[in-house]
């Protein structure tokens, strides 16, 4: 009589090294989601709440949401200032990227040493925010940064100039601090898209005899709609919460000119009287905004032909049951 062999299940090993994983997340994500959900809600704000751990929903839930968008001016202007810098760094950016990644991925420009230029451009992305902020910080000090001393090289009458207390300036610097940081990880990403086209549509497009711009324009674009729907959404993301630069540069300053809206809720949290509540209903508000954006964002790009040809589908599967109901009725 033959032995049966028991099968080893390697499923259960696979179960045994998740559980740090989500054990972090539902201590480190989904908790202080939650927690701060119901914050929205309560009256939770103050070091005596925070010693006594003491919250109570307010009779009216929606007040500090009612609060901060109908009575709270700053919470409109870190908004404001959140979209300025994020568009002022992030239109550049994607139109810098783009014309890298024509570049670099033209089989007629012979470019030699590629992999370097990739590292160089990628490069501040590695650095940390702080050495950033702290470089770009003294770069343009008052009165006797390198900023000022290049101005008085130029003979410009209006120097030295305090970068740093002017609202422009600091906003300007801020995003060209995130255009600079992000221009080379969006390249990359871009790049990793176009090798992923079939390589068959360019050559298509040759014998038609398409040029190197028409074949970016209705070749290369279109099918990058996918890798740009990423870009976007996680710039968006990334543009909305950014909070490192603006507050190790300029603390928010002047005149809360760099408040973005990351920085306004944790100037509401941690600083001040402590508005946990506020904050968190701020929180809430920023989530909702994130979630409205992307959606539209996915609606903009998404591959049109394909989304009529779902719709021409379930028309025909409907048309279809309704004949098959007339069918039986008369059966």
């Amino acid at each position: 009589m033959r032995k049966r062999h028991k099968g080893v299940n390697y499923a259960k090993y696979g179960y045994i090294f998740s559980i740090p994983f989500v054990l972090g997340f539902l201590v480190f994500t989904l908790y202080p989601l939650g927690y701060t959900a119901v914050l929205a809600f309560t009256d939770f704000s103050g070091a005596a709440s925070l010693i006594s751990g003491e919250m109570n929903i307010l009779d009216d839930p929606f007040e500090n949401f009612s609060m901060l968008l109908f009575d709270n001016q700053l919470f409109w202007t870190s908004i404001t200032n959140t979209f300025r810098i994020w568009l002022t760094n992030f239109i550049p950016q994607i139109v810098l990227a783009l014309l890298l990644t024509a570049w670099f991925t033209n089989n007629r420009n012979k470019i030699r040493g590629q992999g370097l230029f990739k590292v160089l451009f990628y490069m501040p992305n590695i650095i940390t925010a702080g050495s950033i902020a702290v470089l770009f910080g003294a770069f343009f000090a008052f009165p006797l940064g390198p900023a000022n001393h290049i101005l008085s090289l130029l003979g410009v009458e209006n120097h030295p100039f305090n970068f740093t207390a002017s609202p422009a300036a600091s906003q300007n610097i801020i995003a060209f601090i995130q255009f600079w940081m992000w221009y080379g990880y969006t390249m990359l990403i871009l790049i990793a898209g176009v090798l992923g086209i079939n390589p068959e549509l360019y050559e298509v497009a040759e014998i038609d005899g398409a040029n190197g711009i028409q074949k970016f324009f209705f070749v290369t674009l279109p099918n990058l709609k996918t890798v740009l729907l990423f870009t976007v959404v996680t710039s968006i993301v990334g543009g909305i919460t950014m909070f490192d630069i603006p507050w190790l540069f300029n603390q928010g300053g002047p005149v809360n000119s760099t408040t973005t809206v990351s920085l306004f809720i944790y100037n509401l949290a941690f600083t001040g009287r402590l508005r946990y509540n506020v904050a968190a209903a701020a929180s809430i508000l920023v989530f909702l905004m994130i979630a409205a954006l992307s959606v539209a964002v996915f609606y903009l790009l998404r591959d049109k032909d394909a989304a009529q040809l779902k719709k021409e589908e379930r028309a025909l599967r409907r048309a279809l049951k309704a004949e098959m109901k007339g069918v039986q009725g008369n059966g």
